[in-house]
C-alpha cells in the first residue's frame, strides 16, 4: 500500500533533518574506514556525496542501510535516535537503497521482486492484489510506471533501476539511498532518471546520491559532502561550488579535469577489422558485422551501454576470444585465422588492458613485481634458461613504479594491498612499456580515483603522439569524447555510428547507444 507521507516541517520554520549521522566511527582490522562523520541531509532534499575509492563513503551508506555496524556515533531519523544492525531495521526507520548492481530474481515478475519480503502474510493472493493496487497509485504520483506482470530478467536495465525504486518506495521509504545510479544506463536513461529524483524530492521524499560523476553533482543535487580519507573534508551548497572546486576537495590538490591533448595526426593503418562476428558459448551473436580500422597516431573510442557487445569485442582482438566469422587484419596477416591467444597477440605488437583488472589484469595472491611482468615473464631479461631474474624483475617493477608513480613503491608487496589507481597504473605500465604497435584499454579509470584518472588520461595520450594505435572502450562518456580522436558507438552488438572525437556531444551518441543508427564513415 501507499505509504502516507509525514509533515516535512515544523509549524512555522523550514524543515529539519531527515537524516543525520553523528560521531559515525568504523574500523576493519587496521583500515580506519569512517573516522567520526558527522552529516546531516535535509528532508525534502537531493544530497551528493562524493570521494575517492577507500574515502569511506560506501563504508558509511553501508551502516546507514545496516550491512554493517558502526563502532561508534549513533544515527538519527527526523530527529529520533534509531539503532540499526541490519537492513531491516534500517527498512523499519524508512531508509531504502538502490544498489548499483540490482538485487532483483530475474525469474520472478516485477510484482513478485517489488513484494519479495513483505508478501502480506498468508493469503498471498490478497497481498499480491493490495500491492499491485498500491503499486499503481505509487507509480502515477512518481512517474515510476512498469509492467508489473513482465519477468524482470526480461527488462532493460533502466526500467530494472526503475523496479528497485519503486520496491524500495512500497516499503515505505522516506529516505532512499543511490549508489552510482547511473553506471549502467545511457544518457536519455540518466536524463529521465533525475527527472524521477526531481519528482521525489518536490512530493517531499529524502534522497542521497553516491556518485563519482562531478557533472551529475552540479545537474541534480541540492547540496553536496567531500569524503576524503574517512572523514568528511567539506560540506557546501552545490549552488556555490563547481567541478573543479569539488576535485580538489576530493583529491587534497589541484586536478586536471579535462583531458588536454594536441590534435591528432593519423599515420598509416595498422589494425583493420572486417565484418568481426563473435559469438558466446551458447552460439548467440554478440558483435555483428564489426568493420573499423586503426591508425598510427590516434585514439579510437568505443562508446556503449554496457553489455552491447564490447566486452567480447576488445576480447576478440586481444586473443582472448576465438571469432566465428570476420578478419583481424595486421601487417597482411589475418590474426582471426590459425594461431591465436594472448602471447600470439603480443608477438605481433598488441598489448591489452583488460576491463576488469582483478578477474583478468592481475594474480591477487602474486606479489606487484610478479604481476609487472605477467605474459612477459618469458623473456630473457627475465628468464634465462627457465630460471626467473629475481634482481631484474624487482628493479624492472621498482622502475615501472617509479615512472607511473605506483604507490607505495614496494615491488615485493601482494598487489591486493594497492589501491585501484595503483593496481591500473602498475597494469597500465606493464603493457605500454612492451612497446606495443597497438594498445586496447577496456575501461582504463573504472574503479578509479580522480587523481590517477588524470595521469592515465596522459599515459594514453603520449603513448598516441608516440605513433601508436589505440583502442579505448569505456561506458564514461566524459572519457570517451575527452579522449577519443574518432568514437565509434556499439549497440545490440553492432556498430551503429562513428563520430569524430572533435564533434561528438552527449546527445548524439546517447541517440547511437539507444540504437538509432547513423552514417559511419570507416
Amino acid at each position: 500500500m501507499e505509504p502516507e507521507s509525514p509533515a516535512l516541517q515544523a509549524p512555522g520554520g523550514p524543515p529539519g533533518p531527515a537524516l543525520e549521522l553523528c560521531g559515525i566511527d568504523k574500523r576493519f582490522g587496521a583500515v580506519h574506514a569512517n573516522r567520526s562523520v558527522s552529516l546531516a541531509v535535509s528532508k525534502g532534499s537531493i544530497h551528493g556525496l562524493i570521494g575517492e575509492n577507500g574515502a569511506g563513503k560506501s563504508t558509511l551508506m553501508n551502516i546507514v542501510y545496516g550491512f554493517h555496524r558502526a563502532d561508534a556515533g549513533e544515527i538519527r531519523v527526523n530527529g529520533r535516535r534509531v539503532e540499526i544492525g541490519r537492513p531491516r531495521d534500517s527498512i523499519e526507520a524508512g531508509i531504502g537503497m538502490v544498489h548499483q548492481h540490482f538485487m532483483l530474481v530475474e525469474r520472478f515478475t516485477v510484482l513478485e521482486n517489488i513484494v519479495l519480503g513483505a508478501e502480506g502474510g498468508a493469503m498471498l493472493g490478497r497481498g499480491l492484489g493490495e500491492a499491485r493496487s498500491g503499486l499503481g497509485r505509487l507509480g502515477r504520483k512518481y512517474g515510476l510506471d512498469v509492467p508489473l506482470d513482465a519477468e524482470a530478467g526480461h527488462l532493460p536495465v533502466g526500467m530494472q533501476q526503475r523496479v528497485e525504486i519503486l520496491k524500495a518506495l512500497h516499503h515505505r521509504a522516506e529516505i532512499l539511498i543511490l549508489d552510482e545510479p547511473t553506471a549502467v544506463l545511457t544518457p536519455a536513461e540518466a536524463d529521465q532518471l533525475f527527472r524521477m529524483l526531481a519528482l521525489l524530492r518536490d512530493q517531499g521524499k529524502t534522497v542521497i546520491l553516491v556518485t563519482h560523476k562531478l557533472r551529475e553533482i552540479m545537474a541534480i543535487t541540492d547540496r553536496v559532502t567531500v569524503m576524503r580519507q574517512g572523514s568528511v573534508v567539506h560540506e557546501t551548497a552545490t549552488r556555490d561550488t563547481s567541478p573543479k572546486a569539488l576535485a580538489e576537495q576530493m583529491v587534497g590538490r589541484a586536478v586536471l579535469l579535462k583531458v588536454e591533448k594536441a590534435p591528432a595526426k593519423p599515420g598509416a593503418g595498422l589494425l583493420e577489422v572486417r565484418n568481426l562476428e563473435v559469438r558466446d558459448r551458447l552460439g548467440v551473436p554478440r558483435v555483428k558485422g564489426a568493420s573499423f580500422s586503426l591508425r598510427a597516431g590516434e585514439i579510437v573510442g568505443v562508446a556503449g551501454v554496457s553489455g552491447n557487445g564490447q566486452s567480447e569485442l576488445i576480447e576478440a582482438l586481444a586473443g582472448i576470444r576465438v571469432p566465428t566469422g570476420g578478419s583481424i587484419l595486421l601487417g597482411g596477416q589475418d590474426l582471426a585465422r590459425g594461431s591465436t591467444g594472448l602471447n600470439d597477440r603480443r608477438s605481433h605488437g598488441i598489448a591489452h588492458v583488460p576491463e576488469d583488472r582483478l578477474r583478468m589484469g592481475v594474480v591477487a595472491s602474486f606479489s606487484a613485481e610478479d604481476n609487472a611482468i605477467l605474459g612477459y615473464h618469458a623473456r630473457q631479461r627475465f628468464n634465462r634458461s627457465g630460471f626467473m631474474r629475481r634482481r631484474a624483475i624487482r628493479e624492472d617493477c621498482a622502475e615501472k613504479m617509479a615512472s607511473y608513480d605506483v604507490r607505495p613503491p614496494s615491488p615485493s608487496l601482494r598487489i591486493t594491498a594497492f589501491s585501484g589507481g595503483n593496481q591500473q597504473k602498475l597494469v597500465l605500465a606493464r603493457e605500454i612499456d612492451c612497446g606495443p604497435s597497438v594498445l586496447i584499454v577496456g575501461q582504463p579509470t573504472r574503479g578509479v580515483d580522480i587523481g590517477a584518472i588524470e595521469f592515465i588520461h596522459r599515459r594514453i595520450v603520449a603513448l598516441r603522439d608516440s605513433g601508436k594505435a589505440v583502442l579505448v572502450v569505456s561506458v564514461e562518456l566524459d572519457e570517451i569524447m575527452g579522449l577519443s580522436d574518432r568514437i565509434l558507438v556499439m549497440a545490440g552488438g553492432e556498430i551503429v555510428g562513428e563520430v569524430p572525437g572533435s564533434e561528438a556531444t552527449e546527445e548524439a551518441l546517447g541517440l547511437l547507444m539507444a540504437g538509432v543508427k547513423g552514417d559511419a564513415s570507416r
